[in-house]
């Protein structure tokens, strides 16, 4: 699957979790990280697992394994590393506070994502 695809379908796997604030952002040109960054948010630790657990679970059902994943056992900012694809889920509070979108104004967010 290609990173692009991914990174959508992760959206929807956090849209089932009702994640909010939804935020796909192409890093491909400033960073050697991955491609894209999927950022979200959950407003507890709970919903945040939950949002996690979710796309782990989806992913692996097509056979999509991450390299690491931080963050579970606080659940206020989880990271999900697959290669290409990083997703981060926050809590709001930590999201506001270390506004990645900032940091990463210079990746673009494609308009097929919106």
């Amino acid at each position: 699957m290609e990173p692009k695809e991914f990174a959508e379908k992760v959206k929807e796997w956090i849209d089932a979790k009702n994640g909010t604030d939804v935020e796909i952002i192409d890093i491909s040109e400033v960073s050697t990280l991955g491609d894209y960054f999927v950022i979200a948010s959950g407003n507890s630790e709970r919903q945040v697992k939950a949002i996690a657990d979710n796309v782990e679970y989806e992913a692996e059902k097509l056979g999509i394994i991450p390299k690491s994943i931080e963050g579970e056992r606080e659940a206020r900012w989880i990271l999900l590393d697959y290669y290409d694809v990083i997703v981060h889920i926050f809590h709001a509070e930590e999201r506001q506070f270390y506004n990645l979108e900032r940091l990463w104004k210079d990746g673009t967010r494609p308009s097929t994502f919106e």
